[in-house]
């Protein structure tokens, strides 16, 4: 409740230097083909059906915690990788072919997930491996080098950690407060 109210008094205190801005809509659809459309998961959505909520302070950590490079994604009823470029920013996962594609082939919204090293009963045995996990959805990702692990694993956990419980990654990939 606490950082409800101070989010609201800063938006308060800003609103005369933002007050001549258009509205925008998030909610708008894209036109994809003629007579389809097609909605986005847009913040609010997500927001609303994974019963979150996301606070300036949070728009500020996420805007500090942008990342992007190859990823392998683990397919989830085989052995085998994809190699994807990915994109993380804005709270979601936005995943290409290649680092030349301009749109994505698809996204993952972050919010509510948690993102953790694989426990012994994953069905991975890869070093570099880090899962995001919300409800049933379990997503395994494997980058070429301990760095670039470290890197995701902690971009990704600030970005959707809330304020206040960011902890640190210790040398065995546990985070700790």
């Amino acid at each position: 409740m606490r950082r409800w109210l101070d989010d609201l008094n800063a938006a308060i205190s800003r609103a005369p230097r933002y007050s001549e801005l258009s509205a925008l809509s998030l909610q708008q659809p894209i036109l994809q083909a003629p007579g389809q459309m097609h909605y986005p998961n847009t913040l609010s959505h997500v927001c609303w059906y994974r019963n979150q909520s996301v606070s300036l302070t949070d728009h500020i950590t996420m805007m500090e915690n942008q990342l992007s490079g190859y990823l392998l994604r683990k397919f989830k009823n085989s052995n085998g990788w994809q190699r994807l470029w990915v994109i993380f920013t804005n709270f979601c996962l936005y995943f290409y072919k290649t680092h030349q594609e301009d749109a994505p082939l698809a996204s993952l919204p972050l919010l509510g997930y948690t993102v953790s090293v694989p426990s012994f009963s994953d069905p991975v045995s890869c070093r570099h491996v880090f899962k995001l996990h919300f409800k049933s959805h379990v997503y395994f990702f494997r980058a070429d080098s301990e760095y670039t692990w470290r890197r995701w694993m902690e971009v990704i956990r600030r970005g959707v950690s809330s304020p206040g419980k960011i902890g640190h990654l210790a040398e065995d990939g546990i985070i700790v407060d």
